[in-house]
């Protein structure tokens, strides 16, 4: 049986530490922390949309009574699904990195409303969008970006306890953070790990998230929660990384052999990861490794790669589910 149950809602991870979990860990349903002590609160990331976030709030509040009032808001990265419910942490302080707060309006919510009002039209992208988010709910959002940034390191405290905050992107994203309790032995880690769903390099380079995962593991913490899936242990990061070295290592083979990018997902096995959700996001992986692999340095394009996704979902990953 795992150490800490895997229900949505909120779990205390440790004394005054707070784990909010939304299963399954797929897209669009992650993980929030919440730091307490005395009346000073620390939120780890809002939600994907605003009833998500309302509803954790509450559900933080009823719980936790000094978390009527949450001072300090700090966003791991840009993606929406840990952003879109900042409004709604009114009054706060966003802190974040310089890179999350660059590419914090890469996309806005009225595109992916819009997108899924219009889903019926687009074919495989339309039905791969329905898969992913058509529980949530994009009407409403207004951006609220980070009030205070930094670069590499950043310390605070909430109460008496010492947070410290470890810039480790470009990797997942432009600016992914570390937040590390050190004398909770506690971190929360964002998207730098996902437990039970495979990853998705929207930046790179890979040797970024590698180092991360090493510094992760350098830290003094017994209690990780990811970004997404239940919250695990350092045996758990261990076996991420490992992934990301095995990933990194198959395609640079497909690289070499002149492979396409959608040859190559499909030539690599995942047979050690079957148990992992969203397994299309491998293509996007290679993707981005090849562009790395070219050192190509443009801006990378979102949309496109999703497309790639989806039809590899649609043509790879639901055959493959469906054979068993």
């Amino acid at each position: 049986m795992a150490k800490w149950q895997y229900t949505k809602g909120l779990h205390e991870v440790g004394n005054g530490l707070y784990a909010y979990l939304l299963p399954d860990g797929g897209w669009g349903w992650s993980n929030a922390g919440l730091i307490v002590d005395g009346e000073e609160t620390v939120l780890i990331d809002t939600l994907f949309d605003l009833p998500l976030t309302r509803d954790m709030l509450s559900t933080m509040r009823d719980a936790v009574p000094a978390a009527k009032d949450i001072g300090r808001l700090i966003n791991t990265h840009a993606n929406a699904d840990h952003v879109w419910g900042n409004q709604l942490v009114t009054d706060a302080e966003i802190i974040a990195s310089t890179g999350c707060a660059e590419e914090f309006d890469h996309f806005p919510p009225s595109r992916l409303e819009e997108m899924m009002a219009n889903a019926k039209n687009l074919g495989v992208l339309g039905e791969f969008l329905d898969h992913c988010f058509a529980p949530f709910d994009f009407s409403g959002i207004e951006l609220t970006p980070p009030t205070t940034t930094f670069d590499d390191r950043m310390s605070l405290t909430c109460g008496d306890r010492e947070i410290e905050l470890y810039n480790v992107g470009p990797a997942h994203t432009r600016g992914d953070i570390l937040t590390h309790l050190p004398g909770d032995r506690l971190i929360f880690t964002g998207d730098i790990i996902f437990n039970g769903g495979h990853p998705v390099i929207w930046d790179g380079p890979i040797a970024n998230w590698q180092k991360a995962c090493d510094i992760i593991l350098s830290l003094d913490a017994d209690v990780v929660v990811p970004g997404h899936g239940p919250v695990t242990d350092k045996a758990h990061v261990r076996v991420f990384k490992g992934y990301l070295d095995y990933i990194e290592a198959e395609t640079r083979k497909c690289f070499d052999a002149g492979l396409s990018e959608w040859d190559a997902a499909c030539e690599i096995s995942l047979a050690d990861y079957d148990t992992w959700g969203d397994a299309e996001r491998l293509i996007g992986n290679v993707y981005a490794l090849y562009r790395e692999f070219r050192a190509d340095g443009s801006e990378p394009e979102v949309m496109p790669v999703f497309e790639e996704m989806a039809r590899f979902h649609k043509e790879i990953i639901l055959p493959r589910l469906a054979a068993g």
